[in-house]
């Protein structure tokens, strides 16, 4: 069978092996044994199922290449604690590892953290909005979706854009004739005064970071690299410059 060549981290998709459920099962006991040939073979053998997981997390507006990497490491963890004395398939055991990889990465690092009880009044309210419409045959305003679940309007309106996916400052809004308008375009230009301090206030926070620090999020948020790019570029793993990165933001929103 010929398969297309998509390149994901690095890897040219077209390229992978498959491996049979004998194969897998002879170099699962020889992994368990300490065997690393047996074990990297392994990995590269189930890149595949990898990529058929992610399959359900599309459209999210994470990196792919990010979240096949976190894939992986879900792999690897099912590789070294599977029982090779179970009556189960090694893809059975597997996919729910790297499936629950990847709901951790996309819980732990969301662009947006949102408390317990503000993503409950998210739900309660979409549920009384899809109660409502089925009642009325039409779309809700926010002060029927409040009354229904006894909440303040704000309370409401805040729960629900604290669920909705970022949108991008190059998403268009408008388009005539290929003359698209963009987000960005209806922002405004910074010339205030509290545009000039809040400029400032980043610019000293940055200051007080490493060099290293430095160098990821310039390349990650003025360069537009992607994790494994930064990692490739300095030198260190993927996982070390999503750490790295994270500590290096939250330093400057304690400064802001």
């Amino acid at each position: 069978m010929q398969y297309n060549k998509v390149e994901i981290s690095g890897v040219n998709t077209s390229d992978l092996i498959v491996l049979t459920e004998k194969e897998k099962t002879e170099l699962l006991k020889k992994a368990r044994k300490g065997d690393k040939s047996a074990r990297e073979t392994l990995i590269k053998g189930n890149l595949r199922l990898v990529l058929s997981v992610l399959q359900r997390f599309a459209g999210r507006s994470d990196q792919p290449d990010d979240l096949f990497q976190v894939g992986v490491i879900g792999l690897i963890k099912a590789i070294d604690n599977f029982d090779v004395d179970l009556d189960v398939r090694f893809s059975t055991y597997a996919v729910p590892m790297i499936a629950g990889e990847v709901r951790r990465y996309l819980r732990d690092f969301r662009s947006l953290r949102v408390t317990r009880s503000i993503r409950d009044t998210a739900y309660r309210a979409m549920q009384a909005r899809d109660e409502l419409m089925n009642e009325t045959g039409r779309e809700p305003d926010v002060d029927a979706v409040a009354e229904k679940i006894g909440a303040d309007r704000a309370d409401v309106v805040t729960a629900l854009e604290s669920v909705s996916d970022p949108v991008s400052l190059f998403e268009p809004v408008y388009s005539n004739e290929g003359d698209a308008l963009y987000v960005i375009d209806q922002l405004g230009d910074g010339s205030s005064a509290s545009d000039w301090l809040g400029e400032l206030t980043v610019k000293d926070a940055i200051k007080g970071l490493r060099q290293r620090e430095k160098n990821i999020l310039y390349l990650r948020y003025f360069r537009g690299r992607t994790q494994t790019e930064v990692a490739r570029s300095i030198g260190i793993s993927q996982a070390q410059v999503s750490r790295l990165e994270k500590a290096a933001l939250d330093r400057i929103k304690e400064q802001l």
